[in-house]
């Protein structure tokens, strides 16, 4: 069985070309959804999928929350592109023989943007705001020490001035480690759900049925119609290796490949290198293969303190973003 799953997974990473792929972007809402939280798992290449030890790695896959041991929380905060401000948080606790449970928030800010018209062009005197919020709640559980799965429901809603759209969403995963210690083999279908199109009063109008006709209601109540689109749905596979150099140092190494439903397909990959336990750094590499890509180059560094019974951690991820420059990614981290 292991065989035919590396196998498939082989296929699946050698698809250099990918020649029947074709680009849907634009074509999704909800594209917050894709930015990944964690400032770890962003310096290794955003290659999260068959990781398990920090609970922001459910946003990989819900089936990493089967491993937590103990309860934690994780916020990652980021100054996201043109001035966005995004934030990411999550909750998690063990439940012993029920299986564990997570919560998270996601947030998206464009911050206040000037209202303009063709008539006011320099601004209108108003300011509306861009926002998008998604809550989530998870549960897995490990069916053997070996094997793990996990679900997870969002509730998705984005906001444009005094108009909005909302949507449901399921995300499951599962992984499975080889040994204890050895490779790792993880996949997740993230944010298939419901469609959905926006409502609001900015969608309300005036409207005159014949311009040219002098004497009728030039001022007739009407509504523009939106139409509706799917959730940015992301299908990943992945295999993970850690690697033990010596008694003090650690170097895992990851590759995932992606399938969204709006864009082309991919691989990622990266490495982290552990040292003592406290000090990590890492280095990754997003998007290969896919045609077009402002996405590269990632790198990070982390640290971790034990404290009694408490880890603190903190973690910082860059990556390149091509004509759109670079992002930063700050993750703090406690687990108990």
């Amino acid at each position: 069985m292991i065989r035919k799953l590396l196998f498939c997974l082989t296929i699946i990473f050698a698809g250099v070309d990918f020649p029947f792929a074709q680009s849907k972007v634009g074509t999704s809402v909800g594209a917050f959804l894709t930015i990944e939280p964690s400032a770890r798992i962003a310096g290794r290449g955003n290659a999260g999928v068959t990781l398990y030890d920090e609970l922001e790695a459910t946003y990989y896959n819900p089936a990493a929350i089967g491993y937590l041991s103990g309860h934690g929380a994780q916020f990652t905060h980021s100054p996201w592109l043109a001035d966005i401000t995004y934030d990411y948080a999550v909750v998690g606790a063990n439940l012993g023989v029920f299986g564990n449970v997570y919560a998270n928030v996601t947030s998206l800010n464009s911050g206040e943007i000037d209202v303009r018209t063709v008539e006011k062009p320099h601004g209108t005197g108003e300011r509306y705001t861009v926002s998008n919020v998604a809550f989530g709640l998870g549960y897995g559980r490990q069916v053997s020490e070996r094997f793990s799965v996990g679900v997870q429901v969002n509730y998705i809603t984005e906001t444009i001035w005094h108009s909005s759209m909302s949507a449901f969403s399921l995300s499951v995963g599962t992984i499975y480690r080889i040994s204890e210690d050895g490779i790792r083999i993880g996949a997740s279908i993230s944010n298939f759900g419901t469609r959905a199109k926006y409502d609001g009063r900015d969608l309300r109008i005036l409207y005159d049925s014949d311009p040219a006709r002098y004497g009728d209601n030039s001022n007739l109540p009407g509504e523009l119609y939106t139409d509706d689109f799917p959730l940015p749905i992301v299908f990943r596979v992945g295999i993970g290796m850690p690697v033990k150099v010596g008694e003090d140092n650690i170097i895992s190494f990851a590759v995932d490949a992606f399938h969204p439903s709006d864009n082309t397909e991919s691989v990622s990959l990266g490495a982290e290198w552990m040292f003592q336990n406290t000090l990590a750094l890492r280095a990754g590499y997003q998007e290969m293969f896919m045609p077009d890509s402002e996405l590269g180059l990632t790198l990070g560094a982390g640290v971790q303190y034990q404290m009694d019974d408490y880890r603190l951690s903190f973690d910082y991820g860059w990556a390149e973003h091509g004509r759109l420059e670079k992002t930063h990614r700050l993750t703090l981290g406690v687990s108990f």
